[in-house]
């Protein structure tokens, strides 16, 4: 019985060793891609969350110069017209919550995270790798810093249905 009990518990840790390995594995995902929004892809029908980085919500408006903007908008128009540039080459060592990998993405050699956080349309997020950049472009008023605005975390928290 003991024998038995002992080749079970080396199987089940083998599979467990097996399984912690392939969720280490990073994914590579390639190709054309759209813009979801201001911090998510389209490749092939996968949608890939940028890593590192926060932006405004699709519908989520900002203020500048006393007066509402789609901030929301302008971050995904943003995104798109980096898209342009070349294929997408995404490297994922995880997904989130919903499933989608979280990866750092390149277009035509430019990080795709830190080129929106430079623009001003995406805030440095878990992690802060472009903390930097983002009080750089803080500093010099670029998109979203050139007014007022609801962190896109606190604005998902007040609007749970996207509206």
């Amino acid at each position: 019985m003991r024998i038995k009990d002992l080749v079970l518990a080396v199987l089940i840790l083998g599979a467990l060793a097996l399984l912690v390995d392939l969720l280490k594995r990073e994914e590579t995902l390639a190709g054309h891609a759209f813009a979801v929004d201001g911090d998510t892809l389209d490749i092939a029908g996968t949608r890939v969350r940028l890593k590192g980085i926060d932006a405004p919500e699709l519908k989520q408006e900002c203020v500048r110069a006393g007066r509402p903007w789609a901030c929301g908008e302008a971050a995904r128009r943003m995104l798109q017209e980096a898209l342009r540039a070349a294929p997408v080459t995404c490297a994922a060592s995880r997904r989130d919550q919903y499933g989608r990998p979280v990866a750092v993405c390149q277009a035509a050699g430019v990080d795709l995270s830190e080129h929106m956080v430079q623009q001003g349309f995406a805030v440095a997020y878990l992690g802060r790798a472009y903390a930097g950049m983002e009080a750089e472009a803080r500093a010099a008023g670029r998109g979203i810093w050139g007014g007022s605005f609801e962190p896109p975390v606190d604005w998902r928290a007040a609007h749970p249905h996207g509206s």
